[in-house]
């Protein structure tokens, strides 16, 4: 009688990380990869029980696993929820049917809300491969989305997540930065300064995609940023604002794993940047939304008319999924504050917070500016009477006392770090610095080690128009390691173009 395989494998410990990407490894002599066909890159769909999940294959020579056993990765084993000694059931994975949209948008069409839809939950269940998340964020950058396809990405985006409701507060503040400056760190500020005054700002954040920190990354080195959605609705009940991870709540996971692959790529498309933005916000249950635009040479915007455009998609696309933004147009020049990675970006929110008269001025006045704007938009007495209200919460301590009582809540303010090793630039001849390349300093720091370490980065001793004579400092890099620290000036000293002075 021919013997007919059931497909069962025993699950083995490999304790192999490919960070979001599920992978599965077999012996090339197995009995599943015989009959089924199965060869190395095969997608395959693994089950136990009610469970399931799609999974690249990699078939596996003598010594590693014996035939009949299965080793997942990290995050496969976490997805599917067994452990070793386990019996899971492989199988052919069904056909992923939304990439006929990929393929159709890489010819230059146009994609229907459904198709948008039918893609973003495929990636949220991690039915496509790396490559494949790739094929469709390079097709969708570059201006080749439309205005009903940002609608319908960011629609699709909130559609696989959870969302949020908050009863009893019809109004719900939020604020976002579309970053590119390196330092801008405002948001923490502009929470605590607007929920000081009463209005409800649950914030959350995403960590850093281009550059050396994102809120997220930022706040991590002060509190914990990691919690439940139960959690994150009982900080903002109690102090009226939080500042958390996005990834952590869940509110909008196809998001998410489309930013690994943007990190990798070095890729922040305007369409996808909407879409990413306005559908965390949306989820969050935000009704009202700041959006920062800095724009500048060497910004992520670079022209005030690519500004307005991108303004104005943020208000058409809001509308047309029922949230009011406003964008606020500012200056992305040079850098904001003195610390750039998460940090010494932390050391200068502090000193903003604590009226620190050695804290920077830009980041004071540029934060105030953004809380004013949420709160003219909550308040409506006008920019002046806004702009007033921020800075007596801010002078009279208010602001700080918010921040840490969120910070408790949270599970408690923790004490900065230290950088192991650091090195300092001085300028060579006497000079007015008339320029900092935003771009090159950004990469400066992520060479040094952040934000993967939260205490690598750099601390600014000037910025565009300070004069600065022979030896005086021009900045600090900080990193955990010698190797990284001497790559990272390597790289400086090979680009040094990224201050130019007179």
């Amino acid at each position: 009688m021919k013997h007919i395989h059931t497909g069962l494998m025993t699950v083995v410990e490999v304790g192999i990380n490919t960070h979001q990407e599920p992978l599965v490894y077999m012996h090339k002599d197995c009995h599943v990869c015989v009959a089924e066909g199965f060869t190395a890159a095969s997608r395959v769909q693994v089950t136990q029980e009610d469970r399931s999940l799609i999974a690249t294959l990699n078939v596996v020579g003598n010594g590693f696993l014996a035939p009949g056993q299965i080793g997942l990765s990290d995050i496969a084993k976490h997805q599917l929820g067994v452990q070793a000694g386990d019996k899971v059931k492989v199988t052919h994975a069904p056909v992923v049917n939304s990439l006929a949209a990929v393929r159709k948008k890489v010819h230059g069409n146009t994609l229907s809300e459904f198709e948008m839809g039918e893609i973003l939950k495929d990636i949220s269940q991690h039915r496509y491969r790396d490559i494949e998340i790739s094929s469709f964020l390079s097709v969708c950058a570059g201006g080749r989305l439309n205005p009903d396809e940002i609608i319908g990405l960011t629609r699709a985006m909130v559609a696989c997540g959870k969302t949020l409701d908050w009863p009893g507060c019809p109004r719900i503040f939020d604020k976002h930065c579309i970053g590119g400056v390196p330092g801008n760190r405002t948001t923490p500020l502009v929470v605590s300064i607007v929920s000081a005054a009463g209005h409800m700002i649950p914030k959350t954040s995403s960590r850093a995609i281009t550059s050396p920190a994102g809120t997220a990354d930022t706040m991590e080195a002060l509190m914990n940023v990691e919690l439940t959605l139960g959690e994150m609705r009982r900080v903002v009940t109690d102090t009226g604002g939080c500042l958390v991870w996005g990834g952590a709540v869940n509110l909008s996971p196809a998001d998410d794993l489309l930013i690994l692959i943007e990190r990798a790529l070095d890729l922040d498309g305007d369409g996808q940047l909407i879409a990413s933005v306005l559908s965390k916000k949306i989820a969050a249950g935000s009704t009202h939304v700041v959006i920062d635009i800095p724009v500048g040479e060497t910004a992520k915007v670079r022209t005030l008319s690519a500004a307005n455009y991108l303004a104005a998609m943020f208000a058409d696309v809001g509308e047309a999924c029922g949230i009011h933004v406003r964008c606020v147009i500012t200056d992305g020049s040079r850098p904001v504050g003195t610390g750039i990675g998460p940090v010494q970006e932390a050391h200068d929110l502090l000193g903003v917070l604590r009226c620190d008269p050695q804290a920077p001025a830009d980041l004071r006045q540029r934060a105030l500016a953004l809380a004013a704007n949420v709160l003219d938009m909550a308040e409506n007495q006008g920019m002046s009477e806004a702009m007033a209200k921020a800075t007596y919460i801010l002078e009279s301590g208010a602001a700080w006392e918010q921040f840490q009582r969120i910070a408790v809540a949270q599970g408690g303010l923790k004490a900065l770090s230290q950088a192991r090793f650091s090195a300092t630039e001085r300028a060579t001849r006497r000079g007015r610095l008339q320029s900092i390349d935003n771009r090159k300093l950004a990469r400066l720091a992520k060479l040094a080690g952040a934000p993967r370490q939260p205490v690598a980065g750099l601390r600014l001793h000037c910025n565009v128009g300070d004069t600065l004579d022979r030896d005086d400092e021009i900045f600090t890099l900080y990193s955990n390691s010698e190797g990284e620290g001497d790559y990272a000036m390597e790289y400086y000293r090979q680009n040094r173009d990224m201050f130019i002075f007179e």
